[in-house]
């Protein structure tokens, strides 16, 4: 279909089923369709009118359990989440691919060059550059192509607005030369390699396999070729809490070099060992060791070795108290991981800046509300950003107006769990 075709089926309500199949609520159907219909108005005024397109998309995501454990082959529980990025896009012709993302300047790759460039880590045509360098190199087949972009997901927000964009590049490749039937995983992997190879950010497989996959799923990386995906039978809808995420306005922008420590700091427990991830060492083994270790890695490895293995038994509890429908139980465990990240991980606030600590201003406040009730942890990388809250229903409009009164009307966003992960929508 054309881009004028599909602006006038919205407009009709053809296409309200399929959107629904994805944002599941009505009231986000008709959200949809205006900001649809504004990304096809966009395609036209840059790239014309004459030519047939697709509409893909590619979700946030949310941590649930399972803080900083992916990067050494450790466990996850994650959802893909109602925030999402959005294409509408074209074959095209020659060996050029232009992607233009709303309010940016316009990515463009050439097909012979499919190299990384550490000129361009960090821009955001790095990340378009390695999804294509990874799925041509893996043999899917890859070609020119027209995109416009716009996305909801919040950038610092922990949802993970890189790996979305990421993973709707991918998805698009996918429909647009595969069929489809480029596997969700490879997408995420091919993301991944991106971030990491191309766009130079150290990252572990979290983000763009949960964005990829979709709903609630627990990930076990313990193979990062084969990681285990499992879907996890919870109708959060009907648990009587909401999922909130809290953005405290903290800037991500000179975090790198946290993030990083993070994961080196638990690699050099490993290679201590003798193992590359800690993955493959055991917790008893790894305790036993610790005497030996003292002083040959640094204290705060120590502490960040302590919390993987925590998380991972915390993530087959959760996993467990889900499929049981024992809430309250869940509740327990998800306190007790932000715990371990405050007190542990200790990626709540950065140590290069510890008079700002909006992130345990936030954490305060939600337990001093909801202590009892609900359940609150850091979410997503940590150091700024944002925490995550279950909330009562019954008390989410006092936890709204209480923590925005703080950080600002518009700053808790009120979730739901999306149902499919990366995806032709149209």
């Amino acid at each position: 279909m054309k881009p004028q075709e599909y602006i006038e089926a919205i407009a009709n309500g053809e296409m309200d089923e399929k959107l629904k199949a994805v944002y599941v609520l009505d009231s986000a159907v008709e959200y949809q369709k205006k900001r649809y219909v504004s990304l096809l108005k966009e395609f036209i005024n840059i790239f014309g009118s004459d030519r047939d397109v697709m509409i893909t998309s590619a979700p946030g995501r949310t941590e649930v359990c399972g803080n900083h454990t992916d990067h050494n082959n450790g466990k996850v529980l994650a959802a893909s989440v109602n925030l999402d990025a959005i294409a509408v896009c074209a074959p095209g012709e020659g060996n050029t691919v232009r992607v233009q993302s709303v309010g940016h300047a316009m990515n463009v790759v050439d097909l012979e060059r499919l190299l990384p460039d550490e000129n361009e880590f960090g821009h955001s045509t790095a990340m378009v550059r390695g999804v294509l360098a990874k799925l041509k190199d893996i043999g899917y087949k890859i070609g020119a192509f027209d995109a416009v972009t716009t996305s909801d997901v919040m950038g610092g927000s922990g949802l993970s607005s890189s790996a979305a964009f990421e993973v709707l590049l991918g998805t698009s490749i996918s429909y647009l030369f595969n069929d489809g039937k480029i596997d969700p995983v490879e997408i995420a992997k091919s993301a991944q390699y991106s971030e990491n190879v191309f766009f130079g950010k150290p990252s572990g497989l979290l983000d763009q396999t949960a964005s990829s996959v979709g709903t609630f799923v627990t990930i076990d990386f313990k193979s990062t070729e084969n990681p285990l995906i499992k879907k996890v039978d919870f109708d959060f809808s009907k648990s009587g809490y909401s999922l909130c995420i809290v953005d405290t306005g903290g800037s991500h922008s000179d975090l790198t070099d946290d993030y990083a420590a993070v994961r080196s700091e638990m690699e050099s427990v490993a290679q201590a060992m003798g193992k590359s991830v800690l993955r493959e060492i055991g917790f008893e083994e790894f305790k036993a060791a610790v005497p030996k270790l003292f002083g040959k890695v640094n204290d705060r490895a120590l502490l960040r070795a302590y919390h993987f293995y925590g998380e991972n038994e915390r993530v087959d509890n959760a996993v467990k108290a889900l499929e049981s429908g024992d809430f309250e139980q869940f509740k327990e465990i998800i306190i007790e991981s932000g715990k371990s990240s405050y007190m542990l991980n200790q990626n709540v606030y950065s140590p290069s800046n510890p008079t700002e600590q909006r992130l345990s201003l936030a954490l305060c406040i939600t337990e001093n509300m909801l202590k009892g009730k609900g359940a609150y942890r850091v979410h997503g990388g940590g150091f700024a950003g944002t925490i995550q809250a279950f909330v009562p229903n019954e008390m989410l409009d006092d936890y709204k107006t209480a923590i925005e009164n703080v950080f600002g009307i518009g700053n808790c966003h009120v979730l739901i769990v999306r149902p499919v992960g990366g995806t032709k929508v149209m």
